[in-house]
């Protein structure tokens, strides 16, 4: 078998070239349309060696007939799975600084034009924001700062100043690329003054607080909607489970989230009108549970919308766990981060490809995200947290360079093609395609996209069905294909 034969030709034709043409990376030329031709398939690949990045390929024919040669796909657009809200990675403190500070107009646009833009870019469709500091921010900091040993329950000193500084700025800029993109907000830690431990770290909520830390919500959401600025949902807190951090972090157990969500956040959220949806957990895929138990308590759940995950422990079938527990509410993807310990392009690509953007789409996540967006050639700016977290984009601040890190690529295959609003669809792979993954959706405009990944040394050639309409393809190795129509 021809390991990259790529197009659909009657039985006869395809013998003929099995027996003189061995070409590894091109194969025979593309058949031209003809009047049997039933429409055409636009090819877009990453190979792991680099030779291929998101390169855009010949069109595939597609015809009535298929022969016998290859494993089929069968893909079934009338089963109808979950809806996709978007894919990207987060605009933390750090990657907006860069962005503002450390790029000039000229060359900020061109990169968020890249990151951005549906026709010229990549279509990222999904930020996600952090409410206050993290670990990648420049400083400790709330919207709600009062001098030590003083409390504010009336929110009196609440403002957005801190985020005016880089974060609005660039968020500005990047709607007016994007309009309609997908804004979730998370804190990492109440003020302060609002906490057990009296400190950005570690702590818990105390319970006087609740009520004004959902108003401190509110006030958020508030503020950015004046700056034009729509937050679609938050998670009350990130990772609620890891509370030790040098770096502003709380405790929640799932029972404290619920109280909260049920008798202050929801209710305060309904009565200022807010429509921002309330996502819970927001950490990894070990404990299922929480979810579970804070989704378990009808009077939180009537608030919630769905649950969302990290994968720094555990297995993605976490998510379906959940899923299948309370099916009506939905799964969001929020954070991973590559970095230093694993700098093999390749193993990369083929990882987050196959675990994150595959991984999460087929456990039902709505969205997939990374962590930050930009970041610099010494994996920062940091704030005592990850010392070598790699940015989906690398900013070179000596030399202004932007390295684009196979985490982009990765978003990449996914954010240009599937589109918000657009829905996975059944496309089972045959069990002799061995080594690789795939998951197929259906765009709000009709237009079918299958995304593989070959994590495999050989070419896998395979047949698609689409409605008794065929075309053939052989994905490389170490590679990862995107296929439209």
């Amino acid at each position: 078998m021809i390991a990259s034969l790529r197009f659909l030709l009657p039985l006869g034709f395809v013998f003929l070239l099995l027996s003189c043409c061995n070409k590894e990376t091109s194969g025979p030329p593309d058949p031209p349309p003809g009047p049997d031709t039933l429409g055409l398939v636009q090819v877009w690949q990453t190979r792991g060696d680099k030779s291929r990045l998101l390169d855009k390929e010949g069109d595939l024919p597609m015809f009535s007939y298929a022969s016998s040669l290859w494993p089929v796909v069968t893909m079934d657009t009338s089963v109808r799975l979950q809806s996709m809200e978007g894919f990207g990675a987060a605009l933390t403190g750090s990657s907006a600084y860069l962005l503002d500070e450390k790029m000039n107009a000229s060359q900020r646009t061109e990169l968020l034009m890249d990151l951005f833009d549906t026709v010229d870019g990549i279509g990222i469709s999904y930020l996600r924001l952090t409410i206050g500091a993290s670990d990648f921010s420049l400083s400790d900091f709330s919207y709600d700062d009062p001098p030590p040993g003083q409390t504010d329950f009336n929110l009196e000193r609440f403002t957005l100043e801190k985020d005016m500084e880089d974060v609005i700025p660039v968020l500005k800029e990047i709607i007016q690329l994007s309009p309609q993109i997908k804004l979730m907000g998370t804190p990492w830690s109440p003020p302060a003054w609002m906490k057990t431990s009296g400190s950005m770290k570690g702590g818990k909520l105390r319970t006087d607080c609740y009520s004004v830390y959902a108003d401190y919500f509110v006030r958020y959401v508030q503020g950015m909607a004046q700056e034009g600025i729509h937050i679609a949902s938050i998670t009350p807190q990130n990772e609620p489970l890891y509370f030790t951090a040098g770096y502003p972090c709380m405790e929640m157990q799932p029972a404290e989230q619920a109280a909260f969500i049920k008798g202050y956040l929801g209710p305060k959220f309904e009565t200022a009108g807010i429509a921002t949806q309330i996502i819970i957990y927001d950490h990894n895929y070990d404990n299922a549970n929480y979810a579970i138990t804070v989704l378990n308590d009808p009077d939180a759940k009537k608030y919630i919308t769905g649950s969302a995950f990290h994968a720094y422990g555990g297995d993605v079938s976490g998510m379906s766990t959940v899923h299948y527990a309370h099916s009506d509410k939905g799964l969001y993807f929020t954070e991973i981060s590559g970095g230093g310990w694993a700098t093999d392009f390749s193993a990369n690509l083929m990882w987050f490809t196959k675990n994150i953007f595959i991984g999460t789409s087929v456990n039902w996540s709505k969205n997939a995200l990374l962590w930050n967006l930009v970041l610099d050639q010494s994996y920062g700016p940091t704030n005592n947290g990850c010392q070598n977290c790699r940015g989906v984009v690398t900013l070179n601040t000596a030399s202004g360079k932007i390295t684009k890190n196979e985490e982009y690529y990765a978003i990449a295959h996914f954010s240009k093609f599937v589109r918000p609003g657009a829905v996975r669809i059944a496309a089972p792979l045959p069990v002799e395609l061995t080594g690789v993954s795939s998951v197929a959706f259906q765009n709000p405009d009709g237009s079918k996209v299958m995304i593989l990944c070959n994590e495999g040394s050989a070419f896998q050639t395979f047949t698609v069905n689409y409605n008794q309409k065929f075309f053939s393809y052989s994905v490389a190795p170490q590679a990862v294909v995107t296929l439209v129509w």
